[in-house]
């Protein structure tokens, strides 16, 4: 590789960091060139893209990037997952592949600024998915508003009920 490619390579992993807040580094070492492409193609169904880099470059573009947390992560054979959408959903992904292959080992992450250890990165891939998420909260605000309307309504049910019994008994006594 010539110096302007290294450049370009740089370049792009530097404008690669930036726009993204999710990064999750992994030690590909071992990985054929066919499991690396199936990487690739899980974690683009995942919203991920997975980029393997040398270590020195990605160190200058991590640098220039301002993110130098990552730096820390990028000992040996590196890859870099550059997550667009759910973290969890990549970090399961990788999960899997590594649990798969038993070659590729999950080093750790840097999410919104905030490092992860590799066993973060593990409980973030146990998460479930993000909907459910999103519907496990809203069950649990419901389900309280829920409760307290059923209080509330209870005595007006119960005060509706006594009113049609007493109906209905003065109808069958009319009707004697």
């Amino acid at each position: 590789m010539n110096v302007s490619e290294k450049r370009r390579v740089v370049e792009e992993l530097t404008e690669r960091m930036r726009g993204c807040d999710t990064m999750i580094v992994a030690d590909y070492r071992g990985l054929t060139v066919g499991q690396v492409a199936d990487v690739r193609t899980q974690l683009r169904e995942a919203g991920a893209t997975f980029h393997v880099a040398k270590n020195t470059l990605a160190r200058i573009a991590a640098n220039q990037a301002e993110k130098p947390s990552l730096v820390e992560l990028l000992e040996g054979p590196s890859a870099i997952a550059f997550v667009a959408d759910d973290p969890a959903a990549a970090a399961k992904k990788l999960a899997d592949i590594a649990r798969q292959t038993r070659i590729l080992t999950v080093r750790g992450a840097l999410m919104e600024g905030r490092t992860l250890s590799a066993d973060e990165v593990r409980q973030l891939a146990e998460l479930p998915p993000r909907e459910v998420l999103h519907a496990q909260v809203l069950g649990a605000i419901a389900s309280p508003v829920q409760g307290a309307y059923n209080v509330l309504a209870a005595p007006l049910r119960e005060f509706l009920v006594v009113l049609d019994q007493y109906i209905q008994k003065r109808e069958a006594e009319e009707a004697a």
